[in-house]
């Protein structure tokens, strides 16, 4: 699962008993080289379904971690995009990734806890790739609340969600095993480390969606097949705030 240049055992123990903040600071400087970082063939395949919902002038990337999701922003949105994240360490990761590629003064980066976006009615695509276990169900509200906040009437809030697991697949119960690992782990160690895989799913997350004041759209990803019922492996949820 890991390269040479990724992160050894031992970082990886010590970022898992750490806090949130704490374990992504420390991970950041080899994060790229784990397979937590999001495969580009995501974020090309995001950008493709989004393109034709434009043209965006202002882009956020929520939980921006080391700046990948700017793969997907960058060619959709014309003036800026902005980086969101609580760890000093990814953003100083994705400030030194950026200083290299084309048009970097059109990226910005704040530090902040997405759970209280500083914004208002400053941008016209949100997206956010792969963060969204570190919260838990009951935090959802608020989340979506503050970007809906953030966005301009019309905006867009889009972020990709995989098809639940079969009882019979190997990976149900992988994703199963860690997360009760982690809920045990959160219950015997302080500071708590919240990722859990199974408590985003698709319903709960429209209508919190809906609730925040989104209409809501499904857009398959068909790059990524679909399973044996016809039904895509992955899905765009396209949150549109009101105009």
């Amino acid at each position: 699962m890991f390269t040479s240049q990724g992160p050894t055992f031992r970082e990886l123990t010590v970022q898992a008993l750490s806090s949130i903040e704490r374990g992504y600071d420390l991970l950041a400087p080899k994060f790229d080289h784990t397979p937590f970082r999001t495969p580009d063939r995501f974020l090309d395949a995001v950008a493709d379904t989004l393109s034709p919902l434009g043209p965006f002038d202002v882009g956020l990337d929520i939980c921006c971690g080391t700046g990948a999701g700017l793969r997907a922003l960058r060619p959709l949105c014309r003036e800026r995009v902005t980086g969101v994240d609580f760890s000093a360490g990814m953003l100083a990761a994705a400030r030194e990734a950026a200083a290299g590629a084309e048009e970097s003064a059109t990226v910005e980066w704040v530090r902040a806890d997405v759970r209280a976006l500083p914004f208002r009615q400053d941008f016209d695509l949100a997206v956010s790739f792969g963060a969204f276990g570190h919260f838990l169900p009951s935090e959802r509200p608020g989340l979506f609340a503050g970007v809906h906040r953030a966005l301009r009437p019309g905006g867009v809030f889009a972020f990709p969600i995989g098809a639940p697991q079969r009882f019979s697949s190997p990976l149900y119960w992988s994703l199963l095993g860690f997360d009760w690992v982690m809920r045990v782990r959160n219950v015997l160690w302080r500071p708590q480390f919240v990722m859990y895989y199974r408590t985003f799913p698709l319903q709960g997350v429209r209508d919190d969606l809906q609730r925040a004041g989104f209409t809501v759209e499904l857009h398959p990803l068909e790059k990524f097949g679909r399973r044996a019922d016809g039904s895509p492996n992955w899905r765009l949820i396209v949150a549109r705030r009101a105009e």
